[in-house]
Parts: C-alpha cells; structure tokens; sequence
C-alpha cells in the first residue's frame, strides 16, 4: 500500500489502518500481511482503495478464483479488507459481499519417535540441538523458541514461560528434566563463548543482541533432517506436530494437549487425532476379520 496514492496522502491512509491494527492488539505479522493484502486489491483496482465500489470487491474476489489462488490468501484478503472497509473507512457495508472460502485441513506430517531422535542428534552442535529439543519437548512453535529468554526458564516450577505467543498471549510450556539438563549444558557453554547475556535472548543470533531467526531454524531443521536421512517434507513446526501426536499416543487426554499447544478451540487440537498412528492400530481393519473367518480362527458375523 506504500505506492498507492489517495485523496489523502498514501502513507496517512496505511498509518491510519496500522494504528487501528495496533489498538486492536494485532501482531506485527498479522498487520504485515493485511497491508500487503490491502496493497494487492489497490494494484488489481488501478485506483486508491478507498475509492472501491462494492461491485470492485467482487470482481477482485472473481479474479482471484481465476487465478487459483489458494483458500488462505483469499481469506486472509477478506479479512484485511473487512477491516479496512469496516474499521479504518468506517465503510462497513463493503464488506458484506465478500466470500470467504472454506479451507479443507491438510494431513500434518509427523515424525515417528526414532526419527525424531535421529534428527536431534543430527542437529549442528549443543545450541541447535538445545532450540529443535525445545521445540520438540515443549511443543514450542518456532517464533516462540527464537524469542525465548534466559530468564523464562523457571528450573523450580520446571516450566517454560511462553511471552506473546501466538495471539499475543503468555502461557507456561512443560520443562522436562532431560530437557533442563540440556538447556544447562547449552548456557554453560554460551558462557564460555561469551554470547549468553545476563537477561537476554535464551538462544542469541550471531551479533549476540538479537534472538536466532526463525529462517535460521528452518535451515537446520532441513540440514539436520537431511543428514538423519529423514526424507519427509520436515520444518521446526514439524517438531511441534510430533510433540502433540506422540503425547495423544501416550495415552494423555487431549483437553491437556490443547493446553500445552496454546490453543483456544479444541477443534484445533483434534486434527491430531488424525494423524496418530497408534490410533489408527488400535482399530481392527475388517479385512482382518474377513481373513480370520476363511481360516476358521473367527466365527462368522
């Protein structure tokens, strides 16, 4: 929306609709893509979005449909201009015909606890191995594990303290004792290399002042994977996937899985029901009893 000029200044109508984002509590990354999804509608229009007519929404949302856009940038344009229309215009009849589409969930790739193992020991030193054990231990998103703190490690209460977290909410993560000791192998020898502040970010990048990125994290995921011949499609967020499957495995009630994930709706934490192998096993395939009836080891139904 940087280019797009209006009957005011381009940059006045872009603050304005960053400042109603920011009373509103919106994360910077949920207000990144609403500009960037505001400034795709103003190119498609040829005008100054302000300017849009009901009729130029739809013919937006027809183009984007033959286009094949995916269902998520589709919606995620809904959103960002249900809120320009609605709360920065003050238009909110605009937003009324627009169409939001429904996402089919995608099948989480999840690794199997040898191969989770595996791809912690391949990890590229204490400090990597120490983020991606977190990541897996705590069922940490990969945000949440660069912009973790020294002091958000509670050894007494053996918790995690999770600041701004997706939704802009805190919560407390599980701290296993395995996992404490190699959090402590890790600040000792951060200690030692000088890059461990007092204070400061629990997993540093390389100017010491700012945490490790997520791109960062991305990239030894892949590398580490690569180097355990693990041949899935693998990202940090696959880590936290196998965290939920393998609890729900364990036999541990999902109401408290949704708890440790940090998430709101307990339909989001169902989708791992999907996934468990273990639950899967747990359920006799007719094919099975077809089998045992033609060899007499089952009497017929």
């Amino acid at each position: 929306m940087d280019a797009i000029t209006t009957a005011v200044p381009s940059n006045s109508l872009r603050a304005r609709m960053l400042q109603d984002m920011t009373m509103r509590g919106f994360g910077e990354h949920t207000q990144k893509d609403y500009i960037r999804h505001v400034r795709s509608f103003a190119a498609f229009l040829g005008r100054p979005p302000d300017t849009a007519t009901i009729e130029d929404l739809r013919r937006f949302q027809i183009d984007q449909h033959e286009r094949a856009v995916g269902p998520a940038t589709i919606n995620g344009a809904v959103s960002a201009l249900r809120f320009l229309f609605g709360i920065t215009l003050k238009r909110p009849e605009m937003g009324l015909g627009l169409v939001v589409v429904r996402c089919m969930p995608k099948l989480r790739v999840v690794l199997s606890v040898e191969e989770t193992a595996r791809l912690l020991e391949a990890a590229p030193g204490i400090k990597y191995k120490a983020a991606l054990s977190v990541a897996y231990g705590a069922g940490l998103r990969v945000s949440e594990v660069a912009h973790l703190k020294v002091d958000d490690i509670d050894s007494t209460r053996m918790v995690i303290r999770v600041e701004q977290g997706k939704g802009r909410k805190d919560r407390n993560a599980m701290l296993s004792p395995h996992l404490l000791d190699l959090l402590r192998q890790w600040w000792r020898e951060g200690k030692r290399r000088g890059v461990m502040l007092p204070h400061g970010w629990l997993f540093p990048g390389r100017n010491g002042t700012d945490p490790v990125s997520a791109r960062q994290l991305h990239r030894v995921v892949q590398e580490a994977a690569e180097r355990a011949e693990i041949h899935k499609r693998v990202s940090p967020h696959t880590l936290r996937h196998s965290f939920a499957t393998h609890l729900l495995e364990q036999g541990v009630d999902i109401r408290v899985i949704q708890v440790l994930l940090g998430h709101v709706n307990i339909n989001t934490t169902g989708i791992y029901t999907q996934v468990s192998s273990k639950t899967m096993r747990a359920v006799a395939s007719p094919l099975d009893q077809i089998v045992a009836v033609m060899e007499g080891r089952a009497p017929p139904g």
